[in-house]
């Protein structure tokens, strides 16, 4: 197999992994240091279940790793500069947020401008 499919392919499943929004929201969290699944349930929002089953998709594609201190399981990234990584891709997405809002603007203003004009001048100018 080619290096850029195997590449490819597992660019794909580190992507399929991220596709979940808790997932991305745990990773982070991560980013500022370890937590336990207390504190990410807490700051996700979420049941303690839902959290542990996203972090044992992370953890089983080796994207956190866990410590554990007597009963307590702390988990990391496994590689920290993966949220840095996350927040360049909210730079991305932010960049084609501000090209729809200005289109959503675009149609807005025109659609004022048709609205306040009567219908028959908005005949006259179609016909010319």
């Amino acid at each position: 197999m080619p290096s850029r499919d195997i590449a490819a392919k597992e660019l794909a499943k580190a992507f399929s992994v991220l596709s979940h929004p808790d997932r991305v929201r745990i990773i982070e969290e991560l980013g500022s240091g370890e937590k336990d699944v207390n504190s990410l349930r807490a700051v996700l929002g979420v049941s303690h279940s839902r959290t542990s089953q996203n972090l044992a998709v992370l953890r089983t594609n080796r994207l956190v790793t866990e410590r554990r201190d007597g009963r307590h399981v702390f988990y990391r990234l496994s590689q920290p500069e993966l949220a840095g990584w996350i927040l360049e891709g909210l730079r991305f997405i932010e960049g084609d947020l501000q090209a729809s809002e200005a289109r959503l603007s675009a149609f807005e203003e025109a659609r004022q401008k048709w609205s306040g004009e009567p219908a028959s001048e908005l005949l006259v100018t179609n016909r010319d």
